[in-house]
């Protein structure tokens, strides 16, 4: 920890000391819902997040840095050959798809392909806790990693971060945990990081790493896996990033017609592409536009504020505003609504493996429930599990704790029926705090519980997309006029 976040953390003792005593005493209006972990561990990082606004190249730097590899995991690193080009390319692809998904004038970049980093992550059975990285070569890594796996469960894990922050080293410790309680093994993707690299950039990156797994590229280290072997998971931006991988995969089967996979080339072949066996959704973030009552509702049990204007009057740094000036640090205004950006305006889910979504009572419950609603609806086998009052992707942040422990085991289980064939009805389930008891409830039927209808949805994302882009002008002439920046 360098010397400003120890400064920071310093200074947060006496409410962390505060909230404690506070719950101790069941002052506090979540003391009869939370654990002191939870109470004290939520309050402070509220406090951080809703404090001053750092600059976004500090924090971006901040949850980059490396911890290293110890403990009892297998860490094999990989990068995959920039992808092939030409019109059956993934960049090309890819931009099809945007293209034909579009609903009005959305702008967006028009990314090359590079290389992409992979992380491969299992668990290392005859390791300690201390256990240090072995001084050899990552092909041997991934050998001995195989070695201890015992399931054909294959994990593609696309990381949280508000599609700005962190990295497959922050999750090594949960890749681990997955990794040993399904006996499988992940494959932990560094994709493009906003607002450097905007839409489309992270999507192109997680297509790519799929393609990698059907069809290795020559030299890789690992064989061609099954599509029905592969779960897409990813937690809060990385939940998005997965919803947005599928319905890209979906959309290229609807442009290639009833009945036929599509193809796309990659390593010098063509490579289809079929849905992967299946997928989980953590704590998704499904709605650029925050539209929906959970981003009020729930604001008591989470530490996140979630708004369509969040970041554009954020301090200026060597990465921010970028340039020229956006409304959101992913994407331009107008893509906001574009189901490839903000899956909750996805209409079409039909064809989607069995899907499991897992959130707890947070702002981005309500669009997370949307989803798993409408998926329910049009024939997907859904799993939905909601945790009460419990905060953004909860499960990883209280590991250690039963609520983080029925999590994994819920994740693990899954992904191992969906390998296995054996996932069978949709169902729902509502989990009680620290009890922790299950109540079921049927996820075709939760938006309705909301009082809301999918096909008005898109409208309300719309209306909050136009709001925002007119605030944004004003904002920008204020900035014009004035060349002191303002909050928006």
């Amino acid at each position: 920890m360098d010397q400003s976040m120890m400064k920071a953390a310093l200074a947060k003792v006496p409410l962390a000391l505060k909230t404690a005593a506070a719950h101790t005493l069941g002052l506090t209006e979540t003391s009869s819902k939370w654990t002191l972990k939870q109470e004290v561990f939520v309050t402070v990082l509220r406090s951080f997040l809703q404090g001053d606004s750092p600059k976004l190249s500090s924090l971006q730097r901040g949850t980059l840095k490396d911890p290293g590899i110890k403990g009892k995991k297998w860490v094999s690193k990989y990068t995959i050959p920039k992808p092939s080009e030409g019109e059956n390319g993934v960049r090309e692809k890819l931009f099809g798809a945007i293209e034909a998904m579009k609903t009005g004038n959305e702008e967006y970049l028009k990314a090359d392909s590079i290389p992409v980093e992979v992380e491969w992550t299992g668990y290392q059975k005859d390791a300690t806790d201390k256990t240090q990285e072995l001084d050899i070569s990552e092909a041997e890594k991934y050998a001995n990693m195989m070695k201890d796996i015992t399931n054909d469960v294959t994990v593609l894990y696309l990381h949280g971060g508000a599609y700005y922050l962190l990295d497959p080293a922050f999750y090594r410790d949960s890749m681990q945990k997955i990794a040993q309680m399904t006996g499988g093994r992940t494959y932990s993707v560094r994709y493009r990081l906003a607002p450097q690299n905007p839409f489309p950039s992270a999507l192109m990156d997680a297509l790519t790493a799929y393609l990698s797994l059907l069809s290795p590229p020559p030299g890789a280290p690992h064989a061609a896996v099954p599509a029905n072997n592969i779960v897409f998971a990813g937690d809060s931006a990385g939940g998005n990033l997965s919803a947005v991988l599928l319905q890209l995969i979906l959309q290229l089967h609807r442009m290639a017609g009833p009945g036929k996979i599509p193809e796309i080339e990659f390593g010098g072949k063509m490579v289809p592409v079929p849905v992967p066996g299946g997928t989980v959704l953590i704590s998704p973030w499904c709605d650029m536009t925050a539209c929906m009552d959970s981003t009020k509702r729930f604001l008591k049990y989470d530490y996140l504020v979630h708004t369509c204007t969040q970041f554009a009057s954020l301090p200026s740094c060597s990465i921010w505003p970028a340039k020229p000036p956006r409304l959101d640090i992913y994407c331009e205004g107008s893509a906001l609504c574009h189901p490839l950006v903000s899956p909750l305006a996805a209409q079409d889910w039909t064809g989607a493996p069995p899907t499991m979504v897992i959130t707890g009572e947070e702002v981005l419950a309500d669009e997370a429930a949307s989803i798993a609603s409408l998926m329910a609806k049009q024939g997907v086998v859904v799993e939905w599990e909601q945790y009460e009052a419990m905060p953004h992707v909860f499960g990883m942040m209280f590991i250690d704790e039963n609520v983080g422990k029925m999590f994994f085991d819920t994740w693990a289980r899954f992904c191992k029926e969906v390998v296995a064939g054996k996932v069978g009805t949709s169902k729902g389930t509502y989990v009680t705090a620290k009890l922790l008891e299950r109540k079921a409830l049927d996820p075709a039927k939760l938006l309705d519980e909301l009082g809301v209808k999918h096909e008005d949805v898109l409208g309300l994302m719309t209306r909050k997309r136009d709001a925002a882009m007119k605030d944004f002008e004003v904002y920008q002439a204020k900035i014009s006029e004035s060349g002191t920046p303002s909050k928006l």
